[in-house]
């Protein structure tokens, strides 16, 4: 009982932050046998991580609703009508946002906002449509807690777009999480400027390379939670990760790792995901009596597995022997190719496994670029990122990005800190975002130095958050211990600076 006892006496928890600690602290505590005596030595090694799914699933790790059928019909379950206007379209969407679960207990995806609110918006004054926005937003910042709560606009132009990024400015809030999908033939640059001020103001939105995830999703996608790429009316069943770092000290020598520990590992994982998707379908309810399946808000056949990755650059160095970082990964031509050669076989290894219950993605698991745990430490950076404090200049480092967003479809992302002229020249930045999503990048991130909301890893918290919880004080945001622990153990606010050169203009 202590670790219960520990929960219940915890200051800096709110009440609702116990309540959903003690019941994760059950669902880890008893449940099926999912784990293999393999997997489980690798667990035991920190080899492999569940990330804390718990060892009885009763739902999707994250879900993706096609909130356009709310619009439209309404809902039975929850006896709402389809909204005559933007107040009923707002309000009844709020509702619904309290039935949908995740792993974190909050939805994780609220819906295209732009796509969703537009046609009532159009219709009615502009001051009183930003009122009820405003109080749309503030509600989902005071209710849905957590920064892995994410909402999109885009690519399109439009006015509840712009409204919603002046209020994200403007009321400086952490939650909701905000991308948009960006095409440059599709967005206008002065949207896109819109975008660039809030994100350097607020650390959001981000920008999301449309072309590429509609190539590989369809037009029908969504970016979910951190940065997660998933199907619409679907989602992600389970994210378990390999720490990359970990698994190459198993390794003798480069060949090793190659033909014997990387094989081998993935196998175990793969497995261990079969294990939890064949749970969650076929055992419990989620997908035999939930009303967003009932009602055809999420469809089984659009979820899909996510098989993740943590420490690709630290894996990278220790098999090649190299200590300095700043010797290493996204400074070294012969680290950098053997990351893509790790990539490439990897992603083939994943290819040839017959994934259960995902024939939206062809019966086979994603690649994640997983944004890592405070208990990682300095060794595995998140996903195959460069370590921080160790960035080479912005243009290289986008460059080496490029490389590597490719072979993750459910989600990667690189996270750029800049000094406060960049403020004042949006247009520079709108181009080299252009630059870096024409070759390959799939998500930018950006922030100013001097922000109270700052980006961690893939989550938003705020600076003035982080102090009350260093003081023993609680924190509504439940990610701001995340945030704590990501700064202690990894510095993960203390990315290199990108300062501003304004006789090249970059």
């Amino acid at each position: 009982m202590s670790r219960v006892m520990d929960i219940i006496k915890d200051e800096t928890l709110t009440y609702q932050q116990q309540l959903l600690q003690l019941a994760r602290y059950a669902e880890n505590t008893e449940g099926p046998f999912l784990q293999s005596e393999e997997y489980q030595k690798a667990f035991a090694k920190g080899i492999l991580c569940d990330l804390g799914e718990g060892m009885a699933p009763y739902r999707p790790r994250y879900i993706a609703p096609d909130y356009s059928i709310l619009m439209e019909k309404g809902c039975k379950f929850l006896e709402l009508d389809p909204p005559k206007d933007l107040l009923e379209a707002t309000n009844a969407l709020l509702i619904m946002y309290k039935h949908v679960p995740s792993i974190t207990s909050f939805p994780v995806y609220l819906g295209n906002l732009d796509t969703l609110l537009e046609p009532f918006v159009v219709k009615m004054d502009r001051d009183e449509a930003k009122k009820i926005l405003k109080l749309f937003l503030l509600h989902i910042d005071k209710t849905l807690v957590d920064s892995f709560v994410h909402a999109d606009l885009g690519p399109k132009d439009s006015l509840t777009g712009r409204i919603i990024l002046e209020l994200t400015e403007e009321m400086q809030l952490a939650m909701p999480n905000l991308t948009l999908k960006y095409d440059s033939e599709v967005t206008p640059d002065d949207y896109a400027i819109c975008a660039i001020k809030c994100m350097l103001k607020t650390s959001k939105p981000s920008f999301a390379n449309h072309k590429m995830f509609v190539s590989e999703w369809g037009e029908d996608y969504v970016i979910a939670s951190c940065y997660n790429g998933l199907k619409l009316a679907g989602g992600g069943y389970t994210l378990p990760r390999v720490r990359m770092y970990e698994l190459s000290k198993e390794a003798t020598s480069i060949e090793d790792f190659k033909k014997r520990v990387l094989p081998y590992y993935t196998e175990l994982m793969l497995q261990f995901m079969d294990n939890r998707i064949r749970f969650i379908v076929e055992q419990s309810n989620f997908f035999k009596s939930n009303f967003l399946v009932k009602e055809g808000f999420v469809k089984r056949e659009n979820f899909t597995g996510m098989f993740g990755l943590v420490g690709l650059g630290e894996c990278c160095n220790n098999l090649l022997g190299i200590t300095d970082k700043m010797k290493g990964y996204g400074h070294n031509k012969q680290a950098d190719d053997l990351g893509v050669e790790i990539m490439e076989q990897l992603s083939s290894l994943i290819a040839a496994h017959k994934g259960l219950y995902c024939e939206s993605t062809n019966n086979q698991y994603r690649l994640h670029a997983q944004v890592g745990i405070d208990s990682d430490g300095r060794e595995n950076s998140p996903g195959a990122r460069i370590s921080i404090g160790a960035e080479p200049e912005l243009m290289d480092h986008i460059l080496h990005s490029c490389r590597f967003h490719k072979y993750f479809p459910t989600g990667i992302g690189d996270i750029f800190k800049f000094e406060e002229t960049w403020y004042n020249t949006p247009e520079s930045l709108l181009d080299i975002i252009k630059g870096a999503l024409a070759n390959g990048m799939r998500y930018f991130s950006g922030y100013l130095a001097n922000n109270d909301v700052v980006r961690v890893t893939g989550y938003l918290v705020k600076k003035s958050e982080l102090a009350k919880l260093d003081r023993g004080e609680a924190s509504l945001n439940q990610c701001t211990v995340f945030g704590q622990g990501a700064r202690n153990t990894s510095n993960a606010l203390d990315r290199r600076i990108e300062s501003y050169d304004q006789s090249t203009g970059k």
